[in-house]
């Protein structure tokens, strides 16, 4: 049998109570603090968590049966864009298994979208936007990412809103924990007591969903900054490669003093690399293929092959140059295939479809979705209960107030 002296104990009970009372104060203040950009940046990010399936509800005429067929190439996209849009060059091509084929004219910032039949070439439709018009799910995009504010002012201010969402996450645990475990203190952690004061009610939100969508959050929150705060990017990537620095984003570019050798038009340059890399990839669900700019020299040919339907993370990324059409080598982090990838590079390479849940299917953006949901209520609820305890304690003050100035002398 151990025994703990008094004193001990006591200086126990007092370190516990001061890491308390400091989880509580970082807790109410980082939260009133990062509370409204918290809400709009997990109202934004669950609408964004199905832009995909939303978009394709709103527009069924864009899903297109698979065939047994060859889809057209991009000298026939670009002989279509060269019909419909005379002048302009082709952006990207983007194409997905039973769905249209996406073709940006004109370059993204105000640039048009032609969107085609993949197998017959016929235009399903066509979207024309003006210098800096968005479409809807861009503009969600637009404030989840700097709130609509100009980029340089509205990043940096959800990059750290969200630094400090996941420390109240985690200060939000420490006043969650009980101080002993028991029947009573299980139902206060884990249900909520509907039938209950408003204010009950209302803490219990906090309270109980907070706690079952923390590791959720936690996750959001993390791979939120890794694309945000360089620093903390840099040191994710150190801490899960052992030590190894983050490679540098560098941009691939073709050779400029080969132009004059060029043999080939830019439309068989995009078939000849294209069904390079169909051939090889021949089971993909998606394909997308970003077209040189013909007016840069130094701009490339560039393919991304994703191999699973509403999944990144296991894509293959292909380079070219544009007068030569040799393969150049990308960004380390891409460059070679998921799987012979180190864990750390893996881990990088999943933080998009872990941020949006599509990591796990359907299911996982589902998860996403709630959690978020959640998130954004919890800021709200949050203030409630402070606001609560704020009214509570002014007028026990009133009544001291009035008690002590009728004591005066008069």
């Amino acid at each position: 049998m151990t025994f703990v002296s008094k004193k001990t104990a006591g200086k126990k009970t007092n370190s516990r109570s001061l890491f308390y009372r400091i989880s509580a104060w970082l807790h109410l203040w980082l939260g009133l603090v990062s509370g409204i950009v918290v809400v709009i940046v997990c109202l934004t990010g669950c609408i964004w968590v199905f832009n995909e399936e939303i978009t394709g509800w709103m527009e069924p005429h864009t899903f297109i049966a698979k065939q047994d067929k060859a889809i057209i190439s991009p000298s026939q996209i670009i002989a279509i864009a060269g019909k419909e849009y005379p002048g302009k060059q082709v952006g990207y091509v983007l194409y997905r298994e039973g769905k249209v084929i996406e073709a940006n004219i004109g370059g993204r910032r105000g640039g048009s979208t032609l969107k085609l039949n993949p197998y017959t070439g016929e235009v399903i439709s066509k979207v024309d936007r003006k210098e800096g018009e968005v479409s809807f799910f861009r503009w969600v995009l637009n404030g989840h990412r700097f709130l609509w504010m100009p980029f340089k002012i509205g990043r940096p201010i959800v990059n750290y809103s969200t630094l400090i969402f996941v420390i109240t996450l985690i200060s939000g645990m420490v006043l969650w924990w009980p101080k002993k475990w028991n029947k009573n203190t299980r139902n206060q952690s884990f249900k909520i007591k509907w039938g209950a004061s408003f204010k009950r009610v209302n803490y219990d939100l906090h309270n109980v969903f907070g706690f079952y969508t923390l590791l959720l959050l936690f996750a959001i929150g993390i791979t939120g900054m890794v694309w945000g705060i360089e620093w903390f990017s840099k040191g994710l990537y150190w801490v899960t490669a052992g030590g190894k620095q983050l490679p540098a984003m560098t941009e691939v570019k073709s050779d400029s003093l080969q132009a004059p050798n060029r043999k080939h038009t830019l439309a068989e340059s995009m078939d000849i690399t294209w069904h390079k890399v169909a051939a090889n990839n021949a089971t993909a669900t998606g394909f997308y293929m970003g077209f040189p700019d013909t007016a840069r020299l130094q701009s490339t040919i560039s393919i991304i092959v994703y191999p699973s339907k509403g999944q990144y993370y296991n894509n293959k990324r292909y380079v070219f140059d544009q007068h030569t059409l040799a393969e150049l080598k990308g960004n380390k982090l891409y460059a070679e295939s998921f799987e012979e990838g180190t864990f750390a590079t893996k881990l990088r390479r999943m933080n998009y479809d872990i941020h949006v849940g599509s990591i796990l299917g359907l299911p996982g953006k589902f998860l996403a979705f709630f959690a978020s949901l959640i998130g954004a209520t919890l800021p709200v609820t949050g203030f409630l209960i402070w606001w609560g305890k704020k009214k509570k304690k002014k007028p026990e003050k009133t009544v001291v107030k009035k008690a002590a100035e009728k004591a005066m002398p008069v």
